[in-house]
C-alpha cells in the first residue's frame, strides 16, 4: 500500500520544528553528533519524505516499485533519523538510543544494523551519488518508473568519486535520479571556498551533462516543494537532474546560524534550553 496522503503547509513546518527539537535533543543527549548540517536539511528531508516520494508502508530494501533516497553526507544522520522515525519507519521513542552501544542509530547509518528506511551505509564521504545513480539504472533495467534521491553535502563534493558518478550518469542517460547538494557553503575546518575552492557548482554540473535548477530558499517549506517538484518534472528527458539546495547551516537556533562550528558539536545544558526555546513543539514530543 503507497502512502496517499500530503500534510499542507502547516503541517509539515510543524513537522520540520519538531525533527529540529529531535536533533538537538539527539546529540546533547550523548554530547557528539553533528547538528549544523541536520538542521539545514530538515526542510528537504520533510518534503520529500512527506510530500514527493511515492513509498510503500512497510520497508523493503529492494525497493522495487517506489522511490528511493540515498543519504551520502551520513553524518546528518539525525535530522535522517529523525524523518525516517515521524514518517513511520520505526518507533520514534528509538531516538532516545542514538549513538548509544548497540543501538541501530549509530553515528553513520549503516546497513548491517537493520534500521528500516537506510539503504547504504554513509560513513565515508563521497559514495552515495556512485550508489545511487547504480539504483536508477537498476529500476530502469528492471522496468520500473519510479525515481531515486541523492542528497550530498557540498564540501563531500572535494572526494573524486563523485565526478566519475556524475559523468557515468549523464552518459549513460540516467534520467530517473535527482541528485541535491546542500549548498550551505561550509565545512569541518571552514568555509567550502577557503578549503578548497569548487568555483560555479552549476557550470561545472552542466559541463558534465546534468540538467540543473537552484532552490534558493532552501529552509523554506514551499520553495522546496515547489523546487522539487519542479525537479521532478525534469526527469525523463534523457539527462540527470541536481538540485543546488541553498541552506543555511543550524537554521532555526540563531546561535548555530552563519557559522561553521556546529558542524560537529553538540549543546551543552545551557544552550540545548535555548535552541529548544526557539523551536516550541506543536505536535508533543514523544
Amino acid at each position: 500500500m503507497y502512502l496517499l496522503m500530503k500534510p499542507n503547509t502547516q503541517q509539515l513546518q510543524d513537522l520540520v520544528t519538531q525533527v529540529r527539537r529531535d536533533v538537538l535533543r539527539m546529540v546533547h543527549a550523548v554530547n557528539s553528533g553533528h547538528p549544523g548540517g541536520s538542521l539545514g536539511c530538515a526542510e528537504y528531508l520533510t518534503v520529500l519524505y512527506q510530500v514527493l516520494m511515492d513509498r510503500k508502508e512497510t520497508f523493503e530494501m529492494d525497493g522495487i516499485g517506489e522511490d528511493l533516497f540515498f543519504l551520502s553526507n551520513g553524518h546528518i544522520s539525525p535530522v535522517f533519523y529523525s524523518v525516517l522515525a515521524r514518517s513511520g519507519y520505526f518507533p520514534v521513542s528509538e531516538l532516545a538510543t542514538f549513538r548509544k552501544i548497540d543501538s541501530r542509530l549509530q553515528g553513520h547509518p549503516t546497513t548491517h544494523s537493520h534500521l528500516p528506511g537506510v539503504r547504504m551505509a554513509s560513513g565515508s564521504l563521497g559514495q552515495g551519488l556512485s550508489v545511487a545513480v547504480g539504483a536508477a539504472q537498476a529500476k530502469k533495467l528492471n522496468n520500473d518508473n519510479h525515481l531515486v534521491y541523492v542528497l550530498l553535502g557540498d564540501g563531500e563534493l572535494q572526494e573524486g568519486q563523485n565526478w566519475e558518478a556524475l559523468m557515468y550518469a549523464a552518459a549513460n542517460k540516467i534520467d530517473n535520479v535527482i541528485a541535491t547538494i546542500d549548498l550551505n557553503g561550509k565545512q569541518i575546518d571552514g568555509p567550502t571556498d577557503v578549503v578548497l575552492n569548487m568555483g560555479s557548482l552549476q557550470a561545472k554540473f552542466e559541463a558534465f551533462g546534468w540538467d540543473v535548477l537552484n532552490i534558493e530558499k532552501g529552509n523554506d517549506i514551499e520553495a522546496v516543494i515547489a523546487g522539487l517538484e519542479n525537479a521532478k518534472s525534469k526527469t525523463g528527458n534523457q539527462k540527470p537532474v541536481m538540485v543546488l539546495l541553498h541552506t543555511e547551516m543550524g537554521n532555526g537556533v540563531d546561535f548555530m546560524m552563519h557559522t561553521h562550528a556546529w558542524h560537529g558539536k553538540a549543546p551543552n545544558n545551557e544552550q540545548l534550553e535555548s535552541a529548544l526555546n526557539q523551536n516550541n513543539s506543536f505536535l508533543g514530543d514523544n
